[in-house]
């Protein structure tokens, strides 16, 4: 929503001030400049980009637009899980441990926290490591490192779009400058015209300049800028995982590490600690029913 407001305010300005100055709006509707920038930015990002990530920079757009950040709600959701499969790994044997994270779609546990469970990444991140705790002779460090290692290559991958979209942004005034070239080359072949004819052209060859550095400052970078802190948002709750399961490892009670993870979340969005002990509470008595 808050692109969408953005953008109404943005170029209701534009608009606004440029027909204030007395300015027709009929001299920007130029279609086929729109074409040309539009069509070789689109054609560009895909020559530049596998599939995969245009597709990523599509559904992209969509977080973006939706702020599809995590919430409170799950925060705590990632607390409550990591809270029921550390009681689990302290009172249960091994074997029944191995059947919630060996198909966590199937299991109980994990059935309980659906928003956790439409991130397949984080709960693979999740059931991984805490196979690793289960077999019990990894070493906190090594295990810390590696998972280091795995949000790095996650948040590389999830940050590409962000750059494909900041590479497409950086490209469109160019764009537009061959848009208004093409524009000045057709008025050139009407030279002949009246004053009126030939400024008409030469103003619409200029739209194009216009329309690329636009797009360029005023929609795709700053939607480039949105989606990289929503990617880096929900990569933070990797992070969450990380530290409370290292922080089990390295000895911690179920409930002292949750506040390890509770302490990973960023100040604006990290919960209060009587909602955690709460949750906690909560996973405790779904557990023992």
């Amino acid at each position: 929503m808050g692109i969408i407001i953005g953008l109404v305010i943005t170029l209701g300005c534009v608009l606004g001030g440029y027909m204030a100055m007395g300015g027709y709006l009929s001299v920007l509707n130029q279609p086929f400049e729109f074409v040309i920038i539009g069509g070789a930015a689109i054609g560009t990002f895909i020559v530049a980009n596998p599939m995969a990530v245009v597709k990523d920079s599509c559904k992209g757009l969509m977080e973006a637009v939706k702020n599809a950040v995590p919430k409170d709600s799950d925060y705590l959701e990632l607390l409550g899980l990591l809270h029921r499969l550390l009681r689990e790994l302290k009172t249960k044997p091994r074997s029944e441990v191995e059947g919630h994270i060996d198909s966590p779609e199937e299991s109980s546990i994990f059935q309980d926290y659906p928003a956790i469970m439409k991130d397949h990444e984080l709960t693979n991140f999740i059931c991984d490591y805490t196979r690793l705790i289960i077999v019990g002779n990894a070493r906190p460090h090594e295990v810390e490192a590696l998972m280091e290692e795995e949000i790095g290559t996650t948040s590389h991958d999830r940050l590409e779009p962000v750059h494909a979209l900041t590479a497409m942004s950086d490209g469109l005034p160019a764009l537009g400058i061959v848009a208004a070239v093409l524009g000045v080359v057709k008025a050139m072949g009407a030279i002949d015209q009246p004053p009126e004819i030939l400024g008409g052209l030469i103003g619409a060859a200029l739209v194009g300049t216009f329309v690329g550095i636009f797009l360029s400052y005023a929609v795709v970078g700053p939607i480039a800028s949105k989606l990289k802190v929503v990617r880096e948002k929900q990569v933070r709750l990797f992070f969450v995982a990380k530290q409370t399961l290292i922080a089990y490892m390295n000895g911690s009670l179920p409930q002292i590490a949750l506040e390890f993870g509770r302490k990973a979340i960023s100040a604006h969005d990290r919960p209060s600690i009587d909602a955690v002990e709460e949750e906690a509470f909560n996973s405790g008595q779904q557990q023992a029913a």
